[in-house]
């Protein structure tokens, strides 16, 4: 009986330790453009359950965010990310602002003051969807706010990186830059592949 407990005990501990790896490798994977978007279920600031599958067969925007970061205030205080977010999505572009912000970390909101703040800021995503585990934001691997994702009407990440070619906080700088992601979005919407694929994002990390 003893030996049978420990054969038991054995053949469990080995079967834990290789789903652990498995886990852990898929953990690692990466994200990157010409790869499936990894499929999540979110609430936004209404509760409203949003499922990124469900909106295949349209573009996709992600901008991962924290109102707190001078980066992102940069692009709200000039109006550019609003203006952005309404563009596109008068085009058709499915626009998601992701808060991955840990409770009592920077940039962390209630639902209650994600809507506030949206209003305040005159927002026009189609959701600001609240991740507060962090588990989109490891399984994207986002970094910094703003990190852009963009996604093709197929599911498959186009762009990923900085929203511009101006890594600053000055306001100033949005009129001047190269925007990537307004790029990669006019090309998609064109019916022609984004030439730029990923840039090395700047922002505020993510407070997991």
């Amino acid at each position: 009986m003893a030996m049978n407990t420990i054969r038991f005990s054995l053949v469990f501990l080995f079967l834990f330790s290789f789903t652990v790896h498995s886990l852990s490798a898929l953990e690692r994977r990466p994200v990157e453009p010409g790869k499936k978007a990894p499929d999540f279920t979110l609430k936004d600031a209404n509760g409203k359950s949003h499922t990124l599958s469900d909106y295949e067969g349209k573009i996709i925007v992600l901008e991962w965010l924290n109102h707190e970061c001078p980066f992102v205030v940069k692009h709200y205080a000039s109006g550019n990310m609003q203006k952005l977010q309404e563009t596109f999505k008068d085009k058709g572009v499915v626009w998601f602002s992701i808060i991955s912000s840990a409770p009592g970390e920077q940039g962390y909101l209630t639902p209650e003051q994600a809507k506030s703040v949206t209003r305040e800021k005159k927002a026009k995503p189609r959701a600001v969807l609240l991740d507060p585990e962090g588990k989109v934001g490891r399984a994207y691997q986002a970094r910094v706010t703003p990190h852009m994702y963009i996604i093709d009407s197929s599911g498959f990440l186009s762009y990923i990186g900085a929203i511009d070619d101006k890594p600053s906080t000055n306001v100033e700088d949005v009129e001047t830059a190269r925007n990537y992601v307004s790029e990669a979005l006019d090309l998609l919407l064109d019916g022609r592949s984004v030439n730029t694929t990923t840039t090395q994002p700047y922002g505020c990390t993510v407070k997991y």
